[in-house]
């Protein structure tokens, strides 16, 4: 093992203090990599980014991050690490011959990802052996070929079938049918038997399973299990959506009926355990159509500059018990899913919108985080306690939004007061470098049939702001009371966070590669702090400007995703040590399970829970939310598509809102529908791609198409089942 202090300094003399850039040249990278690569090799199967490894080696200073990143990126090009997540490595401890998840693609340049965490490696559909999304797979490395970037892997056996089911639509004929399938993860239809249409009609869409792909053919071949209905009704095509993510479109009977047995009366054994706010004036601020209302505040005057706030979050934990079959059901579904046109909930209706729901008027179960703050917003104490409470008024957002801007109406001096310090509490948030996205959101205006009649940009104004600074300080004030009890944050007991890891230095370099090409900058190297602060001023200097969505967008892709671990990272985005979600138990399982871990550790004295059990809790639960969020742009992406279709032809400004070497993503200006101009259209020169440069340029005449650009389009076809647009240049 290399000795810390020694090494260190001799890599400092060596390089100067200078800050090192991809390669690392000898001997300074020797004792580097050596040293880096001890600390994996005695931890082989555990995931460092850049920071921990930092750490271990006792390199704190900026330029010593960033010379471990690059060292790292490079190890991991060379294959003697393995980086599963992006930002995140471990030892790569593979042989010529391993296992593997087979990721199919339809445009035929498939990848395996070996299941020890390694690089994926490139499959030709000819050696792909006919596996399928999501197959567990043998592969045997190839020879590398000449000319080859990289060597390339052949499936040799399939160890595991993933459950294989498709949504499209069904083609039939008089003996036999196809599936047109959907799936950009399979390329070519699916062959169904006369015997197994299970009567579905031509046109129709349907749920088909691949039961077997003999080596002969060249199609697989399937049965319909569930058929959706006819192609095109607003339901049918919500459904298959859900379908092709393999999220659940019903609800199950059994379900229903356990969670319709459920009692929501008040008892007195209840009341003598929970503090009573019944008595305070307490209220929800919602979206005007919201039906399960999971949150709600009290406020009440205690000085002339002291003020008592109390978060109170609908208590879930006290009606769905550990196992129970809501419980499984719940945890399995992880979140509730925001379609365009609809909700499907995590628990059933009957306790997201009448048992849970703190509806105006009615006693109500809670869990609660209770401020005393002061003039300033900053919290002098806080407690976190059961309750019971009472709502006295359902405000919507825009109702709240009018009392804000006039200075009238119901619970005005409230509403005021807790704007005002909702205000301060942004502002203190942003000055320790919490980042100020502001993402416009797309809604669409729906007839009674589900047709879009209209698109429109939801506004996030003063009332949105106010709910959400105070679910922020009860989130934060949960994650530190258990994450850091007593200031020790080593006698912390398994709990769940939500992480947010601050970005990788070569994404933020891009970023402010991207942003120089619109003459900003970007301060790329300093504090958490520092760097947070330069995104925000980045960010407020292009509001207005025809490129804030665009900058946006590429700024939140330099960040890496949010996630739920039982491992505190803190959140970089929000600029808090510790953070958690405590705030909506009713539509987000880690929420629940953060109830029953305070229940756990405050009331009942109980001992930590396996880390281990958790953590797997944590990952199921992140996964589910993505699945959620790519449903959730699919329906807007259909409905995008749908409203456009009775624009063919018509003209549109947009920007250039992706390069690609297939084509530019266009974003209209107004409705901000996104479709693609193909690269034939550019049919003037010959067009390469410019990866770094974000842009096509013509080889012949220099024309470049950036990321960014004004350009007009004309709406040239509009392919429902592909959930595509395609633009031509006008």
């Amino acid at each position: 093992m290399i000795k810390k202090k020694k090494d260190i300094k001799k890599i400092k003399n060596k390089t100067g203090g200078r800050k090192v850039k991809k390669r690392i040249n000898k001997p300074v990278g020797d004792v580097l990599r050596l040293a880096v690569m001890a600390a994996f090799e005695e931890n082989h199967t555990k995931l460092f980014n850049y920071r921990q490894i930092s750490g271990r080696l006792g390199m704190e200073t900026v330029e010593d991050r960033h010379l471990v990143a690059d060292l790292l990126a490079s190890l991991a090009k060379e294959g003697v690490l393995a980086e599963p997540e992006e930002g995140r490595y471990r030892y790569n401890v593979r042989s010529l011959s391993f296992e593997a998840i087979f990721d199919r693609r339809n445009n035929g340049r498939h990848f395996v990802n070996p299941v020890d965490g390694a690089a994926p490696v490139p499959v030709d559909e000819v050696n792909s052996g006919h596996a399928l999304q999501g197959d567990k797979v043998l592969v045997q490395l190839l020879a590398k070929r000449c000319g080859q970037k990289e060597r390339q892997g052949q499936v040799v056996e399939i160890l595991e079938r993933a459950d294989s089911t498709f949504v499209g639509r069904l083609d039939l004929h008089d003996n036999f049918a196809f599936l047109n399938v959907e799936s950009r993860d399979l390329g070519m239809d699916i062959f169904i038997p006369g015997d197994k249409v299970n009567n579905a009609r031509n046109g129709d869409k349907v749920i088909v399973r691949i039961n077997e792909w003999p080596e002969s053919s060249r199609s697989p071949i399937g049965e319909v299990m569930v058929v959706l209905g006819e192609a095109g009704d607003n339901d049918v095509e919500m459904n298959a959506i859900l379908a092709e993510y393999g999220l659940p479109y019903i609800y199950p009977e059994a379900v229903e009926k356990a969670a319709e047995a459920l009692s929501g009366e008040i008892t007195e054994s209840e009341l003598r355990v929970r503090e009573d706010f019944r008595g305070m004036l307490t209220f929800t601020i919602d979206p005007a159509d919201a039906k399960d209302f999971d949150d709600a505040l009290s406020y009440r005057k205690l000085s002339s500059d002291t003020y008592e706030v109390g978060v109170h979050i609908a208590d879930v934990s006290h009606f769905v018990t550990p196992g129970d079959i809501i419980d499984e059901e719940a945890y399995k579904r992880a979140t509730s899913i925001y379609l365009v046109d609809r909700t499907v909930p995590m628990l059933p209706e009957r306790l997201c919108n009448e048992l849970c729901s703190l509806r105006p008027d009615e006693d109500k179960y809670a869990y609660s985080v209770v401020f005393k703050m002061n003039e300033e917003a900053r919290v002098q104490d806080y407690r976190i306690v059961k309750s019971v409470i009472r709502s006295s008024r359902r405000f919507s957002y825009e109702e709240a939004q009018e009392v804000i801007e006039t200075g009238r109406g119901e619970c005005q001096e409230a509403i005021l007061k807790l704007n005002d310090l909702a205000q301060k509490l942004r502002e203190n948030r942003f000055s320790k470098g919490g980042i100020a996205f502001d993402r416009e959101e797309v809604r669409f205006t729906l007839d009674e049939k589900g047709k879009p009649l209209g698109v429109y940009i939801k506004e996030s104004k003063e009332a949105n702001k106010l709910i959400e600074e105070f679910m922020l300080l009860a989130n934060k004030t949960v994650a530190s009371h258990i994450g850091n009890p007593g200031g020790n944050p080593a006698k912390a007991k398994t709990f769940v966070y939500r992480v947010h890891e601050q970005p990788e230095p070569g994404k933020l370099g891009d970023l402010s590669d991207f942003v120089s090409k619109f003459g900003l900058k970007l301060k790329t190297q300093g504090s958490n702090m520092e760097v947070g602060r330069s995104i925000n001023r980045l960010l407020e200097s292009i509001k207005g400007r025809p490129e804030e969505n665009l900058v946006q967008t590429v700024a939140i892709r330099s960040m890496p995703k949010a996630y739920y671990s039982t491992e505190n990272f803190g959140h970089y985005g929000l600029a808090f040590d510790y953070y958690t979600h405590f705030t909506s138990p009713i539509r987000r399982y880690p929420d629940l399970m953060v109830h029953r871990l305070l229940t756990r550790y405050m009331l009942e004295g109980g001992l930590s829970v396996s880390r281990n059990e958790y953590e797997g809790k944590c990952q199921h639960s992140s996964d589910m939310e993505q699945l959620a969020a790519n449903a959730e742009r699919s329906s807007i992406k259909y409905k995008q598509v749908e409203f456009m279709s009775e624009h063919l032809g018509k003209v549109f400004d947009g920007v250039v809102s992706g390069v690609t070497e297939w084509g530019l993503y266009v974003e209209l200006s107004q409705s901000k529908c996104e479709g693609l101009v193909p690269i034939r259209m550019l049919d003037d020169d010959y067009y390469e791609y410019d990866e770094k440069g974000y842009c096509l340029i013509g080889r012949r005449t220099r024309r470049k198409y950036r990321l960014g650009d004004a350009i007009t389009v004309r709406v040239a076809q509009a392919n429902l089942e592909r959930k595509q647009l395609d633009f031509d240049l006008a």
